[in-house]
C-alpha cells in the first residue's frame, strides 16, 4: 500500500538545513496497524504528515498504492488524501464555524453521499460515541477530550481504507482512550489499515508492528502479536 524510498524532509534556516526525516525506507502492506514511536523531534508527526500528503517531502519516493505521490501536484495529493484516508490530529482541527454533526458529516459531503445516507451514517456514529446530546454545539463549547471523540468520529465515518492518527489518545481519560484503541482494532480487524503516532506503549500493543524513531531515523521495526482484547 505504502512504499518510501530514501524519503526526506528538512526545513531551511538560513543556509543550512534542519533535518526532521532522513533516509526512510519503508513498506506498509494493506491491512498493518502500525506504530510509530520516538522521543519528541524524532519526525513522528512529520513522517505521518507526509504519508497522509499533508506535508511533501524534499528528496526520495513516495508510492501509495502504486501511483508516484511524490510526482503528485497538489490538488492530485488531495484527492488521494479525500479518496482514501481518515486522519485524527492532535490538535483536532475540527472547523469552529460548524457544529459536531456538521463536522462530523464534512468527509461525506466531500464524497457526495446523498443526504438520507449520510443522515443514518451521522446518527449511527453519535450514538456510537454517546455524543448525541452534543450534536448542537459548536468546539469551543466542548471539553478537549470530547473534541478528541469528535475528530476521530469524523476520521472514520466515511470508512477510509487507511486511518492516520496522531497522539489519539492524548486527550482522553483512560476509559475513553481504551474505547478509541478498541475502535481501532475492529476497524484493524476489518481490513482498515492504521497508522498512529504515539507515545504509549499500551496504544502500541493493540497494533501489529512498531517502527522506532530517532533524530529522523529508523531505529527499530518490529512486528508482533496485537493485544487480545477479548482476554483483557
Amino acid at each position: 500500500m505504502i512504499k518510501l524510498t530514501n524519503l526526506e524532509r528538512y526545513y531551511r534556516n538560513g543556509f543550512s538545513k534542519n533535518w526532521v526525516l532522513r533516509g526512510i525506507n519503508l513498506e506498509i502492506e494493506e491491512g498493518e496497524f502500525v506504530t510509530i514511536m520516538g522521543p519528541s523531534g524524532a519526525g513522528k508527526s512529520t513522517l505521518l504528515n507526509v504519508i497522509g500528503m499533508l506535508e511533501k517531502p524534499d528528496n526520495g519516493e513516495f508510492e501509495f498504492l502504486n501511483e508516484p505521490v511524490h510526482k503528485f501536484k497538489e490538488r492530485q495529493r488531495n484527492e488521494l488524501h479525500k479518496s482514501y484516508m481518515g486522519f485524527v490530529f492532535q490538535a483536532y482541527h475540527l472547523i469552529d464555524e460548524l457544529t459536531v454533526y456538521e463536522n462530523i458529516e464534512t468527509p461525506l459531503l466531500y464524497r457526495n453521499v446523498k443526504s438520507s445516507e449520510r443522515k443514518s451514517m451521522v446518527a449511527d456514529i453519535l450514538d456510537r460515541f454517546n455524543i448525541v446530546a452534543k450534536k448542537d454545539l459548536f468546539p469551543h463549547q466542548l471539553s478537549g477530550g470530547q473534541q478528541q471523540l469528535v475528530g476521530v468520529a469524523r476520521a472514520i465515518i466515511s470508512k477510509p481504507r487507511l486511518l492516520l492518527a496522531d497522539e489519539p489518545t492524548g486527550n482522553l481519560h483512560s476509559s475513553q482512550g481504551e474505547m478509541i484503541m478498541e475502535l481501532f482494532q475492529k476497524l484493524h480487524q476489518s481490513g482498515v489499515t492504521i497508522i498512529q503516532v504515539s507515545h504509549s506503549d499500551k496504544n502500541a500493543s493493540y497494533g501489529s508492528r512498531t517502527i522506532e524513531l530517532f533524530d529522523g531515523y529508523v531505529r527499530t521495526d518490529t512486528k508482533h502479536a496485537p493485544l487480545d482484547v477479548m482476554s483483557t
